[in-house]
C-alpha cells in the first residue's frame, strides 16, 4: 500500500505537474547488486531512478539511492519559482526494509540555479533529523530572493552513517511561481 502525506503549501517538485531531473548534473543512482548484503537479499533492491523522489509514493524501499554519503539531485521545476521551502522525507527505521535510517540525508544545502548551470545561489542549509517526524518541512532563511529560478539543487553534505549509499524518499520544493514576463 502506497503511502502518501501532503504538505499545505504547492509542490513544484511533482513529477505529475511536469518537474523533471537533470541527469546530467545528478549523482549516479547507486547500483545495490555491488553491495553483499544486497546480492543475498536481491527482492529488496531495486535501483529507482532518480524521479523517484518527484513521486508521492513512500513506500518502505521506493527511494533514489546514490553512491556514498555525499551527492546531489538537480530538479527543474515546471515554472519559475520564488522558492520559500523545501520538504524531505525519508521513511521510520521501524518500516525501513534494512530496519535503519543510517541511509537517510543528514546534512542538506538548497541552491538554485540558471538553466545553463553556470550561477548558483545558495538558499539555505539544513539538517534532516531521523528522531523527527518523517516528513520534514524547511523554511529556507535566504529566501525569498527577487529573482525567480527553475532549476534548483539538492547537495547532501552527509547521511545517518550509511558508508554505501544514501536515500531519498520524497523532496517537494515550496513557494510562489514567478509572474510571467511581459510582452512588451
Amino acid at each position: 500500500m502506497a503511502s502518501e502525506v501532503y504538505v499545505k503549501m504547492s509542490d513544484w517538485a511533482l513529477k505529475s505537474s511536469g518537474a523533471t531531473i537533470d541527469t546530467q548534473r545528478t549523482s549516479e543512482t547507486y547500483d545495490c547488486k555491488e553491495n553483499w548484503g544486497c546480492r543475498v537479499l536481491w527482492f529488496f533492491c531495486t535501483a529507482n531512478p532518480p524521479d523517484t523522489i518527484l513521486e508521492p509514493d513512500v513506500s518502505p524501499g521506493n527511494c533514489w539511492s546514490f553512491r556514498g554519503h555525499q551527492g546531489q539531485v538537480v530538479i527543474r521545476l515546471p515554472a519559475r519559482v520564488h522558492v520559500t521551502a523545501i520538504t524531505v522525507q525519508h521513511v521510520f527505521k521501524e518500516v525501513s526494509p534494512s530496519g535503519t535510517d543510517i541511509s537517510a540525508p543528514r546534512d542538506v544545502a538548497v541552491f538554485l540555479m540558471d538553466a545553463d548551470g553556470e550561477e548558483e545561489t545558495l538558499l539555505g542549509t539544513f539538517t534532516y533529523g531521523v528522531a523527527k517526524e518523517a516528513i520534514q518541512t524547511f523554511p529556507l532563511k535566504n529566501a525569498p530572493l527577487p529573482r525567480a529560478f527553475a532549476y534548483i539543487k539538492l547537495l547532501v553534505k552527509s547521511n545517518w552513517g550509511n558508508p554505501a549509499y544514501t536515500c531519498i524518499y520524497r523532496v517537494q520544493v515550496h513557494g510562489k511561481m514567478a509572474k510571467p514576463e511581459s510582452l512588451d
